[in-house]
């Protein structure tokens, strides 16, 4: 395809969308409601530097019905075409049946998310669960395309959490973009959020009392080391979370931003063949990655002119 043809395509595709809701639950200690306020706080302000297409909420201790209500709005905004991020941070509990996210008033269980999510159009989410006791929350919220990412690996990991502190460092930290494309996916901020959790214990010589995880195939309990045998972190990969450089002035740039959508959905392409690259002849792969790789190529020569 020629490049004015390029940019011709992409001036009339659909704009879509990304919009972000955090909430953080009840502290319960000071330090808690502190510690819970400052991460969220550190996440809205990645969200909004990244700028462009973002429709940023962030909901301090909000109650139960606050929460339905915000939702309602989501699901009358929303379009299909869109992407919906949910972060929660706070404490939650684990009965052995219900997972409950702290709230002010009546908590809300891991049943009724999944029920408010299902119910935003978006058909790529990403919700980031935080707390402790934050992997018994998977098996509600797992879809097929939904990304679920965990604090903890089961519900029964019950001591506080410091995977909050994490996740919000990789959304500003250029460390966290491994690929270096300028934008940091669901993928890298996972794996940026465990390793520092991680040193955190081995610095503070202390037993690790959380192992987060992540699911996105909508049938698995979370994998800690998504890769391409266990098929986790496909969509995770080409989830962008936050941009960074060129590509956050890009999204603020009304001439470019179709570009930029074009260039997520190539990577995304991209990222998906990779996965299924055992199932396909060798030859085939090479044709079709160089076919993505060439339109890609043509695609960012316009962003960076």
């Amino acid at each position: 395809m020629k490049l004015a043809a390029l940019l011709l395509a992409c001036a009339f595709s659909a704009p879509a969308s990304t919009y972000y809701l955090t909430i953080t639950g009840l502290g319960g200690e000071p330090d808690y409601t502190q510690h819970f306020k400052m991460w969220a706080e550190d996440i809205d302000t990645s969200l909004k530097r990244a700028g462009g297409d973002a429709n940023i909420i962030t909901m301090q201790v909000p109650t139960r019905e606050q929460v339905r209500a915000r939702f309602a709005d989501l699901a009358r905004q929303v379009k299909a075409a869109d992407t919906f991020v949910l972060m929660l941070i706070g404490h939650g509990t684990y009965d052995g049946v219900d997972y409950k996210f702290n709230l002010q008033g009546p908590d809300i269980t891991a049943g009724e998310l999944a029920g408010l999510m299902d119910h935003v159009p978006a058909q790529r989410q990403l919700v980031v669960n935080m707390t402790e006791c934050s992997g018994g929350s998977i098996e509600q919220l797992r879809r097929p395309t939904r990304i679920v990412v965990s604090a903890t690996r089961s519900g029964t990991e019950r001591n506080s959490t410091v995977f909050a502190r994490y996740w919000a460092e990789a959304l500003r930290e250029p460390s966290a973009d491994t690929d270096k494309n300028e934008a940091i996916s669901a993928l890298e901020a996972f794996r940026y959020a465990q390793q520092k959790t991680t040193e955190f214990f081995e610095t503070q010589k202390r037993l690790a009392t959380e192992h987060s995880v992540i699911e996105d195939t909508g049938k698995g309990t979370g994998e800690r080391t998504p890769n391409l045998e266990n098929g986790e972190g496909k969509l995770a990969a080409s989830f962008a979370v936050v941009r960074l450089g060129a590509n956050a002035a890009a999204a603020r740039d009304p001439a470019k931003r179709p570009l930029l959508d074009r260039k997520e959905q190539l990577e995304q392409a991209i990222y998906k063949l990779k996965f299924e690259k055992a199932a396909m002849p060798e030859n085939e792969y090479k044709r079709q990655l160089t076919q993505l790789l060439l339109e890609l190529a043509k695609v960012q020569e316009a962003i960076d002119k």
